[in-house]
């Protein structure tokens, strides 16, 4: 099963929080996304969408069918996203429009084994397969991508040295 995590693209600030529309930049991210990733989707792929404006938009981007999905609205658990999208049993590829931080602890369970706090930019695809080796099933990173380095999209592009791990050690820095 693969399983597609896509951050909303960059939103406006404001109350209700549900209704937050994306910002003209992020437009624009959730635009290249969906254009890069239209080469790369499987046709019978399944998307469930957040209930929220931020989201919506993100998804609409694509011009594919979506279903909106209470279970990955804003505040749900990491659980509640793995059921909805019936990992890692689903017949079909899964993509989930929502948010942070459950987005980053759905990835940060799968890959890690343990729910840990993950950062994903917004606009942000990653690609996680399950699959099946012998007897055993393994979990793969296929890709993690954000939208400055969609390919052919030009953004400002920040250095992040940020980078997490599934350890509980402080976390590596590039600075020397």
């Amino acid at each position: 099963m693969d399983l597609i995590l896509w951050r909303h693209a960059d939103a406006a600030d404001g109350q209700p929080d549900v209704a937050r529309p994306l910002t003209g930049k992020g437009q624009k991210q959730a635009r290249a996304m969906a254009q890069w990733l239209q080469s790369w989707l499987p046709q019978d792929l399944r998307i469930l969408v957040s209930p929220a404006l931020r989201a919506q938009e993100t998804a609409r981007a694509l011009q594919r069918e979506f279903e909106t999905c209470d279970a990955v609205a804003v505040g749900q658990t990491a659980a509640a996203i793995l059921s909805a999208s019936g990992w890692p049993d689903a017949e079909r590829a899964v993509m989930v429009v929502g948010h942070q931080p459950t987005l980053g602890e759905v990835a940060a369970q799968l890959l890690c084994g343990r729910a840990v706090s993950w950062h994903m930019a917004k606009g942000a695809v990653w690609w996680i397969r399950n699959r099946m080796r012998g007897d055993r099933s393994e979990v793969v990173l296929r890709l993690a991508i954000t939208p400055d380095l969609v390919p052919g999209r030009r953004f400002a592009v920040r250095a992040n040295a940020r980078l997490r791990t599934c350890d509980p050690a402080p976390s590596l820095s590039s600075r020397r």
